[in-house]
């Protein structure tokens, strides 16, 4: 049965419109997505984790049955190896809104959110060599090679995206920051659009995170991870998302299941964390569904 406010929230967007959910990971945004979706649209993939075809369970992706009720688009579509940008992402959305299908974009990377709503740099691609590189540098080094406009606009701790910044200066000669300055007219203006945050309560959140995580090991995720573990590279973006690293663990003996699986929990809150901050911070403008509620 629908709470009051999610009936009042899905009575008040527009049928002709893009919707945009937005929230931290175990809040329930996949459901939301397709409640509205039935009542036409297509659902589009916007979480990093859920575009590789290995991960079902462990990035917990739609099932088949929910995946039956309305069309989806960029989920599981790519091999383990590739290696999936932003920029990736906003092309293939691009190519779904031009079918004409009104898109109902869900996910909880803030970064594919901004990209679309508020244009994305033409940053070349990173050559293999620059990449091998940096793969290899310490946090510290890397951060020591940024121009200082770029490092000021990034959350240093975030090695991927300090790594990312300094790949970009290395390769183009360019910071960054000055790329972004020069950023086109985005895909979907946020104003063209009904934009959903969900502004979830931490404890609430704390939770599902963990219950969600034990129903993902009883649905077979450390048998995905098993499947990937003879050729797992911590350096593959799909092979990052959370869970995987700790099961590897696991699987190779360096500790217990249930060490495996507090690290794997606390890993999800910490992240949950960030996409709270985000959403605090970069999606002012969007319209909160405050859960539970």
């Amino acid at each position: 049965m629908l709470s009051n406010a999610r009936a009042q929230l899905l009575a008040s967007i527009p049928e002709d419109r893009p919707v945009l959910i937005a929230g931290p990971t175990a809040s329930g945004k996949s459901a939301l997505a397709l409640d509205i979706a039935k009542r036409g649209g297509v659902v589009v993939n916007a979480d990093a984790s859920q575009v590789y075809a290995c991960w079902r369970v462990i990035s917990a992706r739609p099932s088949p049955e929910e995946e039956a009720q309305a069309p989806h688009r960029l989920y599981g579509h790519l091999a383990e190896t590739v290696r999936y940008s932003t920029g990736h992402w906003l092309r293939e959305v691009a190519e779904v809104i031009a079918e004409g299908h009104r898109p109902i974009i869900v996910g909880g990377t803030g970064l594919y959110f901004q990209a679309l709503t508020e244009g994305l740099a033409e940053i070349p691609l990173t050559p293999t060599d620059v990449r091998a590189r940096a793969d290899e540098m310490p946090l510290e080094d890397l951060l020591a090679g940024l121009d200082a406009a770029t490092a000021a606009g990034l959350d240093l701790a975030n090695r991927a995206r300090v790594q990312r910044a300094w790949e970009v200066l290395e390769a183009t000669g360019r910071g960054l920051a000055q790329w972004q300055a020069d950023t086109p007219a985005p895909l979907l203006p946020l104003d063209q659009c009904s934009a959903i945050a969900l502004d979830v309560d931490r404890d609430w959140l704390a939770a599902r995170i963990e219950q969600r995580f034990d129903t993902m090991l009883a649905g077979g995720a450390l048998d995905e991870v098993r499947a990937i573990e003879p050729h797992y590279d911590p350096t593959l973006p799909a092979h990052k998302a959370i869970g995987v690293p700790e099961l590897i663990a696991y699987l190779r003996g360096s500790c217990t299941m249930e060490e495996a699986r507090s690290a794997a929990i606390i890993a999800t809150r910490q992240y949950a964390k960030r996409q709270r901050t985000w959403i605090r911070s970069k999606m002012s403008g969007w319209q909160k569904l405050h859960l539970p509620s």
